[in-house]
């Protein structure tokens, strides 16, 4: 992981296969330092909610006080992002879905980080945020953005549940949870205006489990570390095998967040019928013939 905090990291690690899985911690240069596999995520899978409880109180990290942009990115309905934010520095840390350490930067390095990518997203659009965890940025985009319709998927059933518990608490009547893999969920959450991630893959991953769920015409919007724009020079030429082009480097939030947000951007492309689902697998060449006329391997023998 790399040593230094990211303006796109994720709250807590990803730990299953698929649109969530985080198993390429070098080189990504997206997740905060001390929220990988052994941190609090891997201390309650192993150990139970006592250790992470424990270990919040150890760090006595103090909550982070609501900043004044706050009312500025969310409007009237701040309240249910104090809500939300409350949530994640309480529940949130016992249950192992954020490290204790990130009591303290709740509002300016994840939730704020992840509503000001808001300004990206055209009226009533249709987001599906894949991995989302513990909800970012869907939830901090549901709250600023009532007039989209949220799809928050996530493959792990403890964090579902969170994120359910969320929804209701909050009475995000334009959000729901899909239990799943981005792969899995296309025939539900397929024909998308906007397909949201953050800190979730290195990007040629992210392109692969976002295009198929992207309508033609509409966008992916990555929040990324500090490595965004070396990973959009390596992986451009993957992306355009998705279907996703013109990707962009934008840089969102600034005078609101410090760092500002990093977002990769791409639009899907009109021609849909090349790009095989995520997790797909294309069909093998056919062999060559051979001088006779016929193919060559077991079935063109004689």
């Amino acid at each position: 992981m790399t040593p230094e905090p990211q303006s796109g990291d994720e709250i807590g690690s990803r730990d299953v296969p698929g649109a969530g899985e985080r198993d390429e911690p070098s080189g990504v240069g997206d997740g905060p330092p001390g929220l990988g596999a052994g941190s609090a995520d891997g201390l309650c899978d192993q150990f139970g909610a006592p250790a992470v409880v424990a270990a919040a109180e150890t760090v006595h990290e103090a909550p982070e006080a609501e900043p004044a942009a706050a009312a500025l990115v969310f409007g009237a309905r701040v309240t249910l992002a104090r809500k939300y934010v409350a949530a994640l520095a309480t529940d949130g840390i016992v249950r192992g879905l954020i490290g204790p350490r990130e009591a303290g930067r709740l509002w300016s390095r994840h939730v704020l980080n992840s509503a000001v990518v808001a300004d990206l997203i055209e009226p009533s659009a249709r987001i599906v945020d894949i991995g989302s965890g513990a909800g970012l940025p869907g939830i901090p985009l549901a709250i600023a953005r009532p007039d989209c319709r949220v799809d928050l998927v996530e493959p792990l059933e403890r964090r579902a549940q969170f994120l359910r518990e969320m929804v209701e608490l909050l009475e995000l009547n334009h959000c729901r949870v899909v239990r799943g893999r981005a792969e899995d969920v296309v025939a539900e959450c397929g024909g998308a205006r906007v397909v949201t991630s953050r800190a979730l893959a290195p990007l040629h991953r992210v392109a692969v489990w976002s295009a198929p769920l992207i309508a033609a015409g509409g966008w992916m919007v990555a929040l990324k570390g500090q490595s965004a724009a070396e990973e959009l020079a390596r992986d451009r030429q993957a992306l355009t095998a998705t279907g996703l082009v013109d990707a962009e480097l934008m840089t969102v939030g600034s005078g609101i967040v410090d760092p500002a947000t990093l977002v990769v951007r791409a639009q899907r492309n009109g021609d849909t019928s090349r790009t095989p689902r995520a997790g797909q697998r294309r069909r093998p060449r056919k062999p060559p013939k051979d001088p006779m006329g016929q193919r060559s391997g077991p079935q063109g023998s004689q």
